[in-house]
């Protein structure tokens, strides 16, 4: 297991990006347990309002990121510098992102059902850093044998393909699948040969004189959400905190 770990993530150029990973969830986590114990009224801590404007954590994640980015880019891929880069990027990332949802609406959302929509970019981005650290290549380059990886045509092919299967996808109204599959080569071929989601592009564009896929592509969306709403909610309100109900007035 320990010669595993070596050889596989503490390898060379690797340790900045599982610095990163790590600081990265663990401020996410971190921040979270702060922000509930202000929305419960327990504890030390309380919202930072200086001259009674309120500062979301998302200023100083901003700032931080722009200095672990441009430092990591500027310091290479080894060394100390490397390494503290990488913890500031990701604690720069993971105070963004817990806010994500902030950005998009341009107002506080953070303890809303449009405050969801953080804990789940969180989540792919975990995800999406885990894959890159556990050594996959976008779109699955690592996969080809040495002859593939000669045959310039067969590389560029592969590449385009799987570019088209995830452009497909997204277009289908599967963003996370989409991204998932940048990754995790032909991913994306599920979801672009099924049925697209009844609000997508796709389904507007395609389905609009069909009758039967649109009341299929519904059925099926609704079947899917039904089954994986409650799962998916009790997972975020697990990690992130329970939304307040529309009656509670809004608070951090």
């Amino acid at each position: 297991m320990g010669k595993w770990f070596y050889d596989n993530i503490i390898e060379p150029g690797k340790l900045p990006t599982l610095l990163a990973l790590a600081s990265f969830v663990l401020t996410f986590l971190v921040t979270r347990t702060v922000t509930r114990l202000i929305r419960a009224g327990r504890g030390p801590f309380r919202n930072i309002t200086p001259g009674g404007l309120h500062i979301h954590h998302v200023v100083p994640g901003v700032i931080l990121t722009v200095v672990g980015g441009f430092g990591a880019v500027g310091s290479g891929r080894q060394g100390l510098a490397a390494a503290v880069f990488a913890i500031i990027f990701g604690i720069g990332a993971g105070l963004v992102l817990d806010e994500f949802a902030l950005i998009v609406h341009l107002h506080d959302v953070y303890w809303t059902e449009e405050g969801r929509r953080s804990v789940e970019v969180v989540v792919l981005a975990t995800a999406l850093a885990a894959l890159v650290l556990g050594g996959f290549s976008p779109l699955g380059v690592n996969s080809l044998s040495p002859d593939e990886r000669q045959n310039r045509v067969t590389v560029i092919a592969t590449l385009l393909v799987n570019l088209v299967l995830v452009l497909i996808t997204f277009v289908k109204g599967k963003p996370t699948m989409a991204l998932i599959s940048v990754l995790v080569p032909f991913v994306a071929l599920f979801g672009a040969v099924r049925l697209a989601r009844p609000t997508s592009p796709w389904a507007r564009r395609f389905y609009r004189g069909r009758h039967r896929a649109r009341a299929r592509a519904a059925l099926r969306s609704y079947r899917h959400d039904r089954r994986w709403a409650g799962p998916r909610r009790r997972f975020q309100d697990l990690i992130g905190g329970a939304p307040d109900r529309p009656s509670v007035r809004r608070r951090r």
